[in-house]
């Protein structure tokens, strides 16, 4: 049996608004921890695009940081199953060239692009910044 490739559209830079809104609905009564652990293959390859650490914080916080913004980290499994997702995210476990950590897989993206993880990381990301 062949699988069907997956439809990006809804991610497209086109806009196909439709598209979106059928995702969206689909995202709504997804339970994302069962979902997220049923489509991604550990470990993966992830860079973390995005930091909720709060602009203003001195710099010396983020000095400390161990996986900044543009760090590639090795993504081992899911931290927290027990987590309000809609509220915290999702909370991955990483590991980094020196240590190991925690991660909130809202802030990552997969790479490369054709990385099977990538769409369901995508699709989690996206739905993140839009619930």
């Amino acid at each position: 049996m062949i699988d069907k490739p997956y439809d990006t559209s809804w991610d497209d830079d086109n806009g196909d608004i439709e598209a979106f809104e059928r995702k969206c609905k689909q995202w709504k009564s997804r339970n994302w921890i069962a979902w997220l652990k049923a489509n991604l293959k550990f470990p993966f390859q992830a860079e973390r695009m995005e930091d909720d650490l709060d602009p203003f914080a001195p710099n010396d916080m983020r000095a400390k940081n161990p996986f900044p913004v543009g760090c590639k980290v090795e993504v081992l499994g899911i931290a927290d199953d027990d987590c309000d997702v809609e509220f915290e995210g999702v909370i991955g476990q990483v590991k980094g060239k020196k240590r190991k950590g925690c991660l909130p897989l809202q802030d990552m993206e997969v790479c490369p692009k054709s990385d099977p993880n990538y769409w369901p990381v995508r699709e989690f990301v996206v739905w993140y910044a839009n619930r």
